[in-house]
């Protein structure tokens, strides 16, 4: 929604990026909780003052916060995700929400594509074997192919319609399942998680976060894939069953997965950690130094926008599509 230009400070809910934290203090009466002595005292004394909050995707605005500050009209979040803010309650009260997306597309889609070869080829495992002076003539166990592999794509929003460009490449056989077909795309679309599934070697789960996906991918998707089908998840842990994952994994009823996300970062599965059919990875999907400072230009441009015409450049849609 466009309204008047809002007067009031600009909360920094966390640390962002340093470019984004100046352009923030320079430009705007920018506070930060997390530099108050007490935030709680620093809210129930100046909440009200308060017109903008500036969050990243991982920590967004708790219910408790946006209760703390009335005035708040606009929550701008630093990344593609914004499933940690009550999206829908937050617009019941009038406060517009924003997040950066595009700018991160190609990064995540090609760590989705290097990880998918990475699991499949066993590379990161293969290195290790090499670093603890293991490497015998014929002594590494074979690897899976790549191309003309069959994918699929959970989730053919941006990033995921990125990743089967990319797979095309590959001579892939792309599948994908969200909440609509896609219109304008060459790729069958599966009816159902567990029907994309059924038919792919390897599932990419690249659909947004929150509520509406938690636990989509469980123990009947998992067993749809298989003993030789692998996982690639470069979206959210929440949208994974982890209990159900690792149990595939350690009993060798999935071949292997790639992750990027797990459900409660930086905490991963302790039996994961012995399985070199996994690749482990530490949420770094979008963390190169041209997207990040991307993501930090667009969320000022977000937050500036609106406090000098009443307008975000990037609002979260309506309806969050996968």
């Amino acid at each position: 929604m466009t309204q008047s230009a809002p007067q009031g400070v600009v909360l920094q809910v966390c640390p962002l990026l340093e470019s984004l934290e100046q352009a923030l203090a320079t430009h705007h009466d920018t506070v930060r909780l997390a530099e108050q002595p007490d935030p709680a005292a620093y809210l129930a004394e100046h909440g009200h003052e308060v017109v903008a909050a500036v969050t990243s995707a991982r920590v967004g605005v708790s219910d408790e916060l946006m209760d703390a500050l009335p005035k708040l009209r606009a929550i701008v979040h630093f990344g593609v995700g914004y499933e940690t803010t009550d999206v829908a309650r937050a617009r019941a009260r009038g406060i517009d929400v924003s997040n950066t997306p595009d700018v991160l597309t190609d990064c995540v889609a090609d760590l989705a594509v290097g990880a998918l070869i990475d699991v499949l080829r066993r590379l990161a495992a293969a290195d290790r074997y090499v670093r603890r002076g293991e490497w015998t003539p014929g002594g590494y166990p074979l690897s899976t192919k790549v191309s003309g592999k069959r994918v699929g794509i959970l989730g053919l929003g941006r990033i995921g319609r990125a990743i089967a460009r990319r797979l095309e490449g590959f001579d892939a056989e792309l599948s994908y399942h969200s909440r609509n077909p896609v219109e304008g795309v060459p790729y069958r679309y599966a009816a159902s998680p567990v029907e994309l599934a059924e038919g792919a070697d390897v599932l990419v789960i690249a659909t947004s976060g929150g509520a509406a996906t938690r636990g989509l991918v469980g123990a009947d998707v998992l067993a749809a894939l298989g003993p030789d089908g692998y996982l690639v998840n470069i979206a959210r842990g929440s949208v994974v069953d982890e209990p159900a994952l690792v149990s595939a994994l350690t009993e060798g009823r999935i071949a292997g997965a790639a992750l990027d996300v797990f459900a409660d970062e930086p905490n991963v599965p302790a039996p994961l950690l012995e399985l070199d059919s996994v690749l482990l990875l530490p949420h770094i999907a979008s963390a190169t130094r041209e997207t990040r400072e991307a993501m930090g230009e667009l969320t000022f441009r977000n937050l500036h926008t609106f406090l000098t015409e009443g307008r975000l450049v990037t609002p979260v849609p309506e309806v969050a599509g996968s």
